[in-house]
């Protein structure tokens, strides 16, 4: 846990590292032989076009530097990672991994904490247009949970009759001003004293739908494994939305793909659907205030914009086994217009960045700072290739094709096209032609700066959905009315 200096400073910290680093690759390339204009070919294509072309391509000793500066990256960031993760897993401190694997199996030989059981939060804002298709699916399950609670917090609608008309329990949060986190707060504090090791408590999304065998292979994996603290489920998005929903599903099923790869072993436990050991929300709790940011007492860390992600490392620092099994797929909600978007991914990537700011560099958050400055190096790069090809594509009185970039190309729209197979044709058609998806990922870079921009001059941050100004609110009912 580190001071305020730094949760306030790591977009500077960040920016700083990445331009250093672009301004070292550039300098490289400038003081490199210049090259030759290349010598191009010229050959006739269906009659009256041509096409002109040129064989050049970089020098070998730059694409062997490049690979190899690459795959040194990779290996070092996979190697502290690995370090990190097998110290903690074998680590019989008490103090700093409370939650490791040997710990949890020490305490927990010989002793029946009984069969599982699954108590379902559903933290809800406003939701009784969705609530009844989530819970609906929910109690739909193969494997039933055992109780369901859903926690309302500051509505104005109907969301707890909807919840009570269902069959389910419903908790009434108390002058609750910390949204999702405070909510979750305030029933975990009546729920976790009396619960036992094998009571695991999931959190729901209120517009999230379980695929049919989630809290059966839930409950399995938490049942032959004593040492494991949460496990979340892995999104995929809900359809519609146009082209800005295949967007978004391209992105989530590639992330859905990755995990599975990395088998199970995930960086964040979706906010969306997770499960967790009550051991583990009570260690939580118990190490705010010193060995973790927050409040002492919470389980949530209420100054967090991302709640999920800011537990998943506090999980992790403190040794705890977690994963996000191929078999607990989820359907959750997708942004339907271009504004929504930016205001999710903004609070996304500013929670991100602040809570690796609010931890500091230790072993548990290393893999953390290097997504982070991946994205940024990423950003320069793909900013600076697409300004390149603008200027080349206005300057240059002939376009001048090179078969070795072209064949680069190929290889990458294959990747994004395979990638994406799992979600049908159109979402492969939209991988395959390259370009809008490399203006989606434009766009999200340019939240990811806005981002930094924002924590670095203090700007209060927000949810992107509090409670509209009451003329905004009555105007808008006009409106739809």
């Amino acid at each position: 846990m580190t001071g305020n200096w730094l949760r306030r400073g790591v977009g500077a910290v960040i920016a700083a590292v990445v331009l250093v680093a672009a301004a070292l690759l550039w300098i490289a390339v400038a003081s490199a032989d210049p090259m030759t204009v290349p010598a191009t070919v010229q050959h006739a294509f269906l009659g009256p076009f041509s096409v002109v072309y040129s064989r050049t391509r970089p020098p070998g000793r730059v694409m062997l530097g490049a690979l190899a500066l690459a795959l040194l990256a990779m290996a070092g960031v996979a190697l502290v990672t690995w370090r990190f993760s097998r110290t903690a897993r074998a680590s019989l401190d008490a103090a700093s991994h409370p939650l490791s694997p040997h710990l949890v199996m020490n305490s927990t030989r010989g002793r029946y904490a009984g069969e599982v059981t699954i108590t379902v939060l559903v933290p809800a804002h406003n939701e009784a247009e969705r609530l009844t298709a989530t819970l609906d699916c929910l109690l739909g399950q193969d494997r039933r949970p055992d109780r369901v609670i859903v926690v309302t917090d500051n509505c104005t609608d109907e969301t707890a009759e909807v919840a009570r008309a269902t069959g389910v329990s419903v908790f009434d949060t108390v002058d609750n001003p910390d949204k999702k986190a405070g909510a979750l707060n305030q029933v975990l504090a009546l729920l976790l004293p009396d619960a036992g090791d094998n009571d695991v408590v999931m959190v729901l999304d209120a517009d999230t739908l379980l695929a049919q065998g989630f809290l059966a292979a839930a409950a399995r994996r938490f049942t032959t494994d004593r040492a494991l603290m949460a496990l979340g489920g892995v999104f995929t998005g809900e359809p519609g939305h146009g082209w800005l929903g295949m967007f978004q599903r391209n992105e989530y099923t590639r992330y859905a793909r990755t995990i599975s790869r990395r088998r199970g072993r995930v960086d964040v436990l979706t906010g969306t659907s997770t499960l967790f050991r009550p051991r583990a929300l009570r260690t939580v709790a118990s190490s705010r205030g010193h060995n973790l940011p927050g409040r002492a007492g919470d389980v949530y860390d209420t100054t967090s914009l991302t709640e999920d992600n800011e537990i998943t490392i506090a999980l992790k620092s403190l040794g705890a086994l977690i994963v996000s099994p191929p078999e607990c797929m989820v359907v959750t909600e997708l942004m339907d217009s271009w504004g929504d978007l930016w205001r999710q991914r903004l609070r996304w990537q500013r929670g991100a960045v602040e809570n690796i700011g609010a931890y500091g560099l230790t072993p548990a958050t290393f893999r953390y700072w290097a997504q982070q400055l991946g994205i940024g190096y990423g950003t320069i790069a793909l900013g600076a290739y697409l300004t390149c090809m603008t200027i080349l594509f206005l300057a240059a009185g002939t376009w001048i094709w090179f078969p070795f970039w072209l064949g680069i190309g190929t290889v990458f729209m294959i990747e994004r096209m395979v990638t994406a197979w799992p979600v049908g044709w159109a979402g492969r058609l939209l991988a395959a032609l390259l370009l809008p998806e490399l203006f989606y990922d434009l766009y999200l870079d340019v939240v990811y700066v806005t981002g930094l921009i924002e924590i670095t001059i203090d700007r209060t941050a927000s949810w992107g959905h509090e409670a509209l100004e009451p003329e905004t609110a009555a105007l808008e009912r006009q409106t739809a009315s």
